[in-house]
Protein backbone atom coordinates (compact mmCIF):
# COMPACT_ATOMS: atom_id res chain seq x y z
CA UNK A 1 0.00 0.00 0.00
CA UNK A 2 2.91 2.33 0.72
CA UNK A 3 4.09 1.95 -2.87
CA UNK A 4 0.62 2.94 -4.10
CA UNK A 5 0.68 6.08 -1.94
CA UNK A 6 4.07 7.02 -3.46
CA UNK A 7 2.68 6.52 -6.96
CA UNK A 8 -0.37 8.66 -6.12
CA UNK A 9 1.88 11.45 -4.82
CA UNK A 10 3.97 11.27 -8.00
CA UNK A 11 0.75 11.40 -10.02
CA UNK A 12 -0.47 14.50 -8.18
CA UNK A 13 2.81 16.23 -9.01
CA UNK A 14 3.37 15.02 -12.59
CA UNK A 15 -0.12 15.45 -14.07
CA UNK A 16 -0.47 19.22 -13.34
CA UNK A 17 3.02 19.89 -14.70
CA UNK A 18 2.42 17.76 -17.83
CA UNK A 19 -0.83 19.65 -18.36
CA UNK A 20 1.16 22.76 -19.23
CA UNK A 21 2.46 21.11 -22.40
CA UNK A 22 -0.65 21.97 -24.39
CA UNK A 23 -2.40 23.37 -27.43
CA UNK A 24 -5.92 24.79 -27.91
CA UNK A 25 -7.76 23.04 -30.78
CA UNK A 26 -10.91 25.23 -30.59
CA UNK A 27 -9.21 28.58 -29.99
CA UNK A 28 -10.70 28.96 -26.49
CA UNK A 29 -9.82 27.94 -22.93
CA UNK A 30 -10.20 24.19 -23.70
CA UNK A 31 -6.76 22.60 -23.97
CA UNK A 32 -5.33 19.29 -25.19
CA UNK A 33 -2.27 18.50 -23.11
CA UNK A 34 0.09 15.80 -21.92
CA UNK A 35 -1.67 15.93 -18.57
CA UNK A 36 -4.32 13.49 -19.83
CA UNK A 37 -1.59 11.21 -21.19
CA UNK A 38 0.18 11.16 -17.83
CA UNK A 39 -3.15 10.74 -16.03
CA UNK A 40 -4.08 7.61 -18.03
CA UNK A 41 -0.61 6.15 -17.53
CA UNK A 42 -0.79 6.59 -13.76
CA UNK A 43 -4.31 5.15 -13.62
CA UNK A 44 -3.01 1.99 -15.33
CA UNK A 45 -0.09 1.85 -12.92
CA UNK A 46 -2.11 2.68 -9.80
CA UNK A 47 -4.21 -0.46 -9.37
CA UNK A 48 -4.66 -0.56 -5.58
CA UNK A 49 -6.22 2.91 -5.20
CA UNK A 50 -9.57 3.29 -7.02
CA UNK A 51 -9.62 5.71 -9.94
CA UNK A 52 -12.69 7.49 -8.55
CA UNK A 53 -10.51 8.49 -5.56
CA UNK A 54 -7.33 9.52 -7.38
CA UNK A 55 -9.21 11.30 -10.20
CA UNK A 56 -10.93 14.05 -8.13
CA UNK A 57 -7.72 14.56 -6.12
CA UNK A 58 -5.80 15.07 -9.35
CA UNK A 59 -8.49 17.42 -10.67
CA UNK A 60 -8.26 19.57 -7.54
CA UNK A 61 -4.46 19.77 -7.79
CA UNK A 62 -4.65 20.65 -11.50
CA UNK A 63 -7.05 23.54 -10.81
CA UNK A 64 -4.97 24.82 -7.88
CA UNK A 65 -1.77 24.56 -9.94
CA UNK A 66 -3.22 26.53 -12.86
CA UNK A 67 -4.71 29.17 -10.58
CA UNK A 68 -1.31 29.47 -8.89
CA UNK A 69 0.38 29.98 -12.27
CA UNK A 70 -2.13 32.72 -13.11
CA UNK A 71 -1.38 34.41 -9.80
CA UNK A 72 2.38 34.24 -10.40
CA UNK A 73 2.18 35.40 -14.01
CA UNK A 74 -0.39 38.18 -13.80
CA UNK A 75 -0.01 41.71 -12.52
CA UNK A 76 -3.78 42.11 -11.97
CA UNK A 77 -4.86 38.69 -10.72
CA UNK A 78 -8.61 37.96 -10.48
CA UNK A 79 -9.14 34.84 -8.32
CA UNK A 80 -12.78 34.26 -9.29
CA UNK A 81 -12.07 34.65 -13.00
CA UNK A 82 -9.13 32.27 -12.78
CA UNK A 83 -11.18 29.65 -10.91
CA UNK A 84 -14.05 30.05 -13.39
CA UNK A 85 -11.65 29.46 -16.28
CA UNK A 86 -9.89 26.38 -14.85
CA UNK A 87 -12.65 24.69 -12.83
CA UNK A 88 -14.03 22.74 -15.85
CA UNK A 89 -10.74 20.80 -15.92
CA UNK A 90 -11.70 19.35 -12.53
CA UNK A 91 -14.87 17.90 -14.05
CA UNK A 92 -12.81 16.39 -16.87
CA UNK A 93 -10.60 14.44 -14.44
CA UNK A 94 -13.55 13.46 -12.26
CA UNK A 95 -15.62 12.22 -15.22
CA UNK A 96 -12.64 10.41 -16.75
CA UNK A 97 -11.81 8.61 -13.49
CA UNK A 98 -15.44 7.69 -12.75
CA UNK A 99 -15.90 6.21 -16.23
CA UNK A 100 -12.51 4.46 -15.86
CA UNK A 101 -13.75 2.83 -12.65
CA UNK A 102 -17.18 2.07 -14.09
CA UNK A 103 -15.63 0.28 -17.07
CA UNK A 104 -13.28 -1.64 -14.68
CA UNK A 105 -10.38 -0.95 -16.99
CA UNK A 106 -7.72 -2.12 -14.52
CA UNK A 107 -9.35 -5.55 -14.37
CA UNK A 108 -8.89 -6.04 -18.12
CA UNK A 109 -5.13 -5.64 -18.58
CA UNK A 110 -5.06 -9.06 -20.26
CA UNK A 111 -7.18 -7.56 -23.11
CA UNK A 112 -5.20 -4.50 -24.26
CA UNK A 113 -7.43 -3.62 -27.23
CA UNK A 114 -10.45 -3.47 -24.96
CA UNK A 115 -8.50 -1.37 -22.45
CA UNK A 116 -7.56 1.08 -25.21
CA UNK A 117 -11.15 1.31 -26.43
CA UNK A 118 -12.61 1.87 -22.96
CA UNK A 119 -9.95 4.47 -22.12
CA UNK A 120 -10.82 6.28 -25.36
CA UNK A 121 -14.51 6.37 -24.38
CA UNK A 122 -13.59 7.61 -20.90
CA UNK A 123 -11.48 10.42 -22.34
CA UNK A 124 -14.16 11.40 -24.85
CA UNK A 125 -16.70 11.51 -22.04
CA UNK A 126 -14.42 13.63 -19.86
CA UNK A 127 -13.67 16.06 -22.70
CA UNK A 128 -17.35 16.49 -23.57
CA UNK A 129 -18.23 17.19 -19.93
CA UNK A 130 -15.47 19.79 -19.73
CA UNK A 131 -16.66 21.39 -22.98
CA UNK A 132 -20.23 21.51 -21.68
CA UNK A 133 -19.05 23.51 -18.65
CA UNK A 134 -17.15 25.88 -20.93
CA UNK A 135 -19.81 26.25 -23.63
CA UNK A 136 -22.96 28.32 -23.55
CA UNK A 137 -25.23 25.48 -24.74
CA UNK A 138 -25.41 21.74 -25.56
CA UNK A 139 -25.79 22.50 -29.25
CA UNK A 140 -22.38 24.16 -29.33
CA UNK A 141 -20.72 20.96 -28.04
CA UNK A 142 -22.72 18.15 -29.62
CA UNK A 143 -21.55 18.85 -33.14
CA UNK A 144 -19.54 16.61 -35.45
CA UNK A 145 -16.94 19.35 -35.88
CA UNK A 146 -16.28 19.14 -32.11
CA UNK A 147 -16.83 15.43 -31.38
CA UNK A 148 -14.71 14.19 -34.30
CA UNK A 149 -11.37 15.90 -33.35
CA UNK A 150 -11.94 15.14 -29.65
CA UNK A 151 -12.52 11.46 -30.47
CA UNK A 152 -9.49 11.24 -32.81
CA UNK A 153 -7.19 12.81 -30.25
CA UNK A 154 -8.55 10.52 -27.50
CA UNK A 155 -8.04 7.42 -29.65
CA UNK A 156 -4.48 8.28 -30.63
CA UNK A 157 -3.50 9.35 -27.13
CA UNK A 158 -5.03 6.33 -25.37
CA UNK A 159 -3.38 3.74 -27.59
CA UNK A 160 -0.05 5.57 -27.49
CA UNK A 161 -0.07 5.47 -23.68
CA UNK A 162 -1.26 1.86 -23.68
CA UNK A 163 1.55 0.83 -26.04
CA UNK A 164 4.15 2.56 -23.87
CA UNK A 165 2.69 1.00 -20.72
CA UNK A 166 2.67 -2.50 -22.24
CA UNK A 167 6.27 -2.14 -23.38
CA UNK A 168 7.25 -1.34 -19.80
CA UNK A 169 5.17 -4.26 -18.51
CA UNK A 170 6.76 -6.59 -21.04
CA UNK A 171 10.27 -5.53 -20.07
CA UNK A 172 9.41 -5.96 -16.41
CA UNK A 173 7.94 -9.41 -17.06
CA UNK A 174 11.08 -10.43 -18.96
CA UNK A 175 13.27 -9.12 -16.15
CA UNK A 176 11.25 -11.03 -13.56
CA UNK A 177 11.39 -14.16 -15.71
CA UNK A 178 15.18 -13.79 -15.97
CA UNK A 179 15.48 -13.34 -12.20
CA UNK A 180 13.29 -16.40 -11.64
CA UNK A 181 15.42 -18.40 -14.07
CA UNK A 182 18.59 -17.35 -12.24
CA UNK A 183 17.07 -18.31 -8.88
CA UNK A 184 15.87 -21.65 -10.27
CA UNK A 185 19.28 -22.44 -11.74
CA UNK A 186 21.00 -21.52 -8.48
CA UNK A 187 18.58 -23.77 -6.59
CA UNK A 188 19.10 -26.63 -9.05
CA UNK A 189 22.87 -26.37 -8.74
CA UNK A 190 22.57 -26.26 -4.95
CA UNK A 191 20.39 -29.36 -4.86
CA UNK A 192 22.75 -31.06 -7.31
CA UNK A 193 25.56 -30.40 -4.84
CA UNK A 194 23.40 -31.84 -2.05
CA UNK A 195 22.72 -34.84 -4.25
CA UNK A 196 26.44 -35.34 -4.66
CA UNK A 197 26.93 -35.09 -0.91
CA UNK A 198 24.10 -37.57 -0.34
CA UNK A 199 25.90 -40.10 -2.53
CA UNK A 200 29.05 -39.70 -0.43
CA UNK A 201 26.95 -39.92 2.74
CA UNK A 202 25.29 -43.12 1.55
CA UNK A 203 28.71 -44.61 0.93
CA UNK A 204 29.79 -43.51 4.42
CA UNK A 205 26.72 -45.19 5.91
CA UNK A 206 27.72 -48.48 4.30
CA UNK A 207 31.27 -48.12 5.62
CA UNK A 208 30.05 -47.26 9.12
CA UNK A 209 27.75 -50.29 9.06
CA UNK A 210 30.71 -52.51 8.18
CA UNK A 211 32.89 -50.92 10.90
CA UNK A 212 30.15 -51.45 13.50
CA UNK A 213 29.79 -55.09 12.51
CA UNK A 214 33.56 -55.69 12.61
CA UNK A 215 33.84 -53.97 16.03
CA UNK A 216 31.08 -56.13 17.41
CA UNK A 217 32.67 -59.27 15.96
CA UNK A 218 35.98 -58.22 17.51
CA UNK A 219 34.24 -57.74 20.86
CA UNK A 220 32.74 -61.22 20.74
CA UNK A 221 36.05 -62.88 19.80
CA UNK A 222 37.94 -60.97 22.50
CA UNK A 223 35.30 -61.84 25.10
CA UNK A 224 35.36 -65.51 24.16
CA UNK A 225 39.17 -65.64 24.29
CA UNK A 226 39.66 -63.38 27.32
CA UNK A 227 41.75 -65.07 30.04
CA UNK A 228 42.26 -62.22 32.47
CA UNK A 229 40.88 -58.83 33.45
CA UNK A 230 42.88 -57.03 30.77
CA UNK A 231 41.23 -59.14 28.08
CA UNK A 232 37.79 -58.32 29.51
CA UNK A 233 38.66 -54.61 29.54
CA UNK A 234 39.77 -54.71 25.91
CA UNK A 235 36.57 -56.51 24.95
CA UNK A 236 34.44 -53.87 26.70
CA UNK A 237 36.43 -51.13 24.97
CA UNK A 238 35.74 -52.75 21.58
CA UNK A 239 32.05 -52.87 22.49
CA UNK A 240 32.07 -49.16 23.40
CA UNK A 241 33.73 -48.33 20.07
CA UNK A 242 31.04 -50.33 18.29
CA UNK A 243 28.36 -48.37 20.19
CA UNK A 244 29.94 -45.02 19.37
CA UNK A 245 30.24 -45.90 15.70
CA UNK A 246 26.60 -47.01 15.79
CA UNK A 247 25.63 -43.56 17.15
CA UNK A 248 27.55 -41.92 14.31
CA UNK A 249 25.65 -44.14 11.90
CA UNK A 250 22.29 -43.07 13.34
CA UNK A 251 23.23 -39.39 13.08
CA UNK A 252 24.27 -39.86 9.47
CA UNK A 253 21.04 -41.69 8.75
CA UNK A 254 19.04 -38.74 10.05
CA UNK A 255 21.05 -36.37 7.85
CA UNK A 256 20.59 -38.66 4.86
CA UNK A 257 16.84 -38.85 5.49
CA UNK A 258 16.66 -35.04 5.47
CA UNK A 259 18.55 -34.83 2.20
CA UNK A 260 16.37 -37.53 0.68
CA UNK A 261 13.28 -35.40 1.26
CA UNK A 262 14.82 -32.74 -0.99
CA UNK A 263 15.91 -35.24 -3.61
CA UNK A 264 13.25 -37.60 -4.95
CA UNK A 265 14.26 -40.00 -7.69
CA UNK A 266 10.73 -40.73 -8.88
CA UNK A 267 9.06 -37.33 -8.83
CA UNK A 268 8.32 -35.86 -12.26
CA UNK A 269 9.58 -32.44 -11.16
CA UNK A 270 13.05 -33.97 -10.76
CA UNK A 271 13.35 -34.25 -14.55
CA UNK A 272 14.15 -31.56 -17.11
CA UNK A 273 14.87 -31.61 -20.85
CA UNK A 274 18.47 -32.52 -21.52
CA UNK A 275 19.05 -29.38 -23.61
CA UNK A 276 17.99 -27.15 -20.71
CA UNK A 277 20.24 -29.04 -18.26
CA UNK A 278 23.26 -28.59 -20.54
CA UNK A 279 22.47 -24.86 -20.89
CA UNK A 280 22.33 -24.54 -17.09
CA UNK A 281 25.73 -26.22 -16.78
CA UNK A 282 27.25 -23.97 -19.46
CA UNK A 283 25.86 -20.78 -17.90
CA UNK A 284 27.04 -21.78 -14.42
CA UNK A 285 30.56 -22.48 -15.65
CA UNK A 286 30.71 -19.29 -17.71
CA UNK A 287 30.24 -17.46 -14.41
CA UNK A 288 32.82 -19.74 -12.76
CA UNK A 289 35.36 -18.99 -15.49
CA UNK A 290 34.82 -15.25 -15.08
CA UNK A 291 35.23 -15.64 -11.33
CA UNK A 292 38.61 -17.31 -11.93
CA UNK A 293 39.60 -14.54 -14.35
CA UNK A 294 39.78 -16.87 -17.35
CA UNK A 295 38.67 -16.25 -20.92
CA UNK A 296 36.95 -19.51 -21.85
CA UNK A 297 34.65 -20.13 -24.78
CA UNK A 298 31.99 -22.80 -24.30
CA UNK A 299 30.48 -24.97 -27.00
CA UNK A 300 27.43 -27.17 -26.46
CA UNK A 301 25.80 -29.76 -28.70
CA UNK A 302 22.80 -31.88 -27.70
CA UNK A 303 21.32 -34.35 -30.16
CA UNK A 304 18.19 -35.03 -28.07
CA UNK A 305 17.42 -31.70 -26.35
CA UNK A 306 13.87 -32.69 -25.29
CA UNK A 307 14.92 -35.93 -23.60
CA UNK A 308 13.73 -35.73 -19.93
CA UNK A 309 16.75 -36.57 -17.75
CA UNK A 310 17.11 -36.73 -13.99
CA UNK A 311 18.17 -33.24 -12.94
CA UNK A 312 20.52 -33.86 -10.05
CA UNK A 313 22.30 -36.92 -11.45
CA UNK A 314 22.93 -35.15 -14.77
CA UNK A 315 23.98 -31.86 -13.22
CA UNK A 316 26.27 -33.37 -10.61
CA UNK A 317 28.06 -35.69 -13.05
CA UNK A 318 28.48 -33.40 -16.06
CA UNK A 319 29.05 -30.25 -14.00
CA UNK A 320 31.93 -31.95 -12.17
CA UNK A 321 33.68 -32.65 -15.45
CA UNK A 322 33.02 -29.19 -16.91
CA UNK A 323 34.24 -27.46 -13.73
CA UNK A 324 37.40 -29.60 -13.86
CA UNK A 325 37.94 -28.53 -17.48
CA UNK A 326 37.55 -24.86 -16.50
CA UNK A 327 40.09 -25.28 -13.71
CA UNK A 328 42.52 -27.14 -16.00
CA UNK A 329 42.69 -24.30 -18.57
CA UNK A 330 45.33 -21.78 -17.51
CA UNK A 331 44.15 -18.45 -18.98
CA UNK A 332 42.06 -18.91 -22.10
CA UNK A 333 40.71 -21.80 -24.08
CA UNK A 334 37.66 -23.76 -25.15
CA UNK A 335 35.42 -26.24 -23.36
CA UNK A 336 33.02 -28.34 -25.43
CA UNK A 337 30.09 -30.28 -23.95
CA UNK A 338 28.05 -32.74 -25.97
CA UNK A 339 25.29 -35.25 -25.29
CA UNK A 340 24.03 -37.88 -27.70
CA UNK A 341 22.04 -41.13 -27.80
CA UNK A 342 23.45 -44.24 -29.41
CA UNK A 343 21.74 -45.80 -32.45
CA UNK A 344 19.59 -48.13 -30.35
CA UNK A 345 18.75 -45.30 -27.92
CA UNK A 346 19.86 -47.46 -25.01
CA UNK A 347 22.90 -45.44 -23.94
CA UNK A 348 23.40 -41.74 -23.37
CA UNK A 349 26.90 -40.45 -24.05
CA UNK A 350 28.24 -37.27 -22.47
CA UNK A 351 31.57 -35.83 -23.62
CA UNK A 352 33.44 -32.95 -21.98
CA UNK A 353 36.48 -31.72 -23.92
CA UNK A 354 39.01 -28.99 -23.23
CA UNK A 355 42.16 -27.68 -24.90
CA UNK A 356 44.08 -27.30 -21.63
CA UNK A 357 47.45 -28.87 -20.83
CA UNK A 358 46.08 -32.41 -21.00
CA UNK A 359 46.67 -35.32 -18.61
CA UNK A 360 50.12 -36.71 -17.82
CA UNK A 361 50.57 -40.42 -18.52
CA UNK A 362 51.65 -41.08 -14.94
CA UNK A 363 48.41 -39.54 -13.63
CA UNK A 364 46.01 -41.60 -15.72
CA UNK A 365 45.80 -44.56 -13.37
CA UNK A 366 45.54 -42.37 -10.27
CA UNK A 367 43.07 -39.84 -11.61
CA UNK A 368 39.96 -41.59 -10.28
CA UNK A 369 41.46 -42.50 -6.91
CA UNK A 370 39.80 -40.73 -3.95
CA UNK A 371 42.00 -37.91 -2.68
CA UNK A 372 44.27 -37.72 -5.74
CA UNK A 373 44.52 -34.24 -7.24
CA UNK A 374 46.72 -32.20 -9.53
CA UNK A 375 44.98 -28.90 -8.70
CA UNK A 376 46.16 -26.38 -6.14
CA UNK A 377 44.81 -22.94 -5.25
CA UNK A 378 46.83 -19.72 -5.13
CA UNK A 379 47.92 -20.45 -1.56
CA UNK A 380 49.20 -23.92 -2.50
CA UNK A 381 46.33 -25.83 -0.88
CA UNK A 382 45.29 -28.96 -2.83
CA UNK A 383 41.69 -29.63 -3.79
CA UNK A 384 39.78 -32.47 -2.16
CA UNK A 385 40.35 -34.88 -5.02
CA UNK A 386 36.94 -36.53 -4.72
CA UNK A 387 35.22 -35.09 -7.79
CA UNK A 388 36.32 -37.64 -10.37
CA UNK A 389 36.09 -40.54 -7.91
CA UNK A 390 32.49 -39.47 -7.29
CA UNK A 391 31.79 -39.34 -11.04
CA UNK A 392 33.13 -42.85 -11.55
CA UNK A 393 31.32 -44.24 -8.50
CA UNK A 394 27.94 -42.83 -9.54
CA UNK A 395 28.40 -43.87 -13.15
CA UNK A 396 29.22 -47.43 -12.09
CA UNK A 397 26.28 -47.44 -9.67
CA UNK A 398 24.05 -46.59 -12.64
CA UNK A 399 25.74 -49.45 -14.58
CA UNK A 400 27.62 -47.00 -16.78
CA UNK A 401 31.30 -46.14 -17.09
CA UNK A 402 33.74 -43.25 -17.51
CA UNK A 403 36.76 -43.13 -19.80
CA UNK A 404 39.50 -40.66 -20.77
CA UNK A 405 40.60 -39.94 -24.33
CA UNK A 406 43.39 -37.69 -25.54
CA UNK A 407 44.06 -35.59 -28.65
CA UNK A 408 40.52 -36.03 -29.97
CA UNK A 409 39.45 -33.43 -32.56
CA UNK A 410 42.19 -31.08 -31.37
CA UNK A 411 41.30 -31.27 -27.68
CA UNK A 412 43.95 -32.13 -25.12
CA UNK A 413 41.64 -34.05 -22.78
CA UNK A 414 38.25 -35.67 -23.35
CA UNK A 415 36.16 -37.25 -20.60
CA UNK A 416 33.33 -39.49 -21.74
CA UNK A 417 30.50 -40.82 -19.57
CA UNK A 418 28.21 -43.53 -20.92
CA UNK A 419 25.04 -44.18 -18.96
CA UNK A 420 22.10 -46.48 -19.68
CA UNK A 421 19.02 -44.50 -20.67
CA UNK A 422 16.83 -46.63 -18.41
CA UNK A 423 18.61 -45.33 -15.28
CA UNK A 424 18.73 -41.64 -16.23
CA UNK A 425 15.72 -40.80 -18.39
CA UNK A 426 12.19 -40.41 -17.08
CA UNK A 427 10.05 -43.46 -17.78
CA UNK A 428 7.00 -43.03 -20.00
Amino acid sequence: MRESVYILMLMLIAVPIAGELKFHPFQDDFRVSFGTTAFFFFLLWLRKIPAYVSGPLTGCLVVLFRVGLDWLGSDRFDLLASIHMHLPAFFFYMTYSCLFSLFRVNERHHRPLLVGGLATLAEIGGNLVELLFRASSWEAVLQLSVIWPVSAIALIRSFFVLSFFNVIQLRQAKWMEEQQRIRSERMLMLIASLYEESVHLKKTLRQVEEITRECYDLYRRMKDSARDENGEAFARQALRIAGQVHEVKKDNQRIYAGLSKLISDENAKDYLPLGELIRIIVRANEKYARLLGKDIRFEARVDAPELPCHIYTTLSLVNNLVANAVEAIRERGTVAVSAALDERQEWLRFAVCDDGPGIAVKDKELLFKPGFTTKYDVSGQPSTGIGLSYVREVAETLQGHVEICENTDGYAAVFIIRLPVAHLVQKG
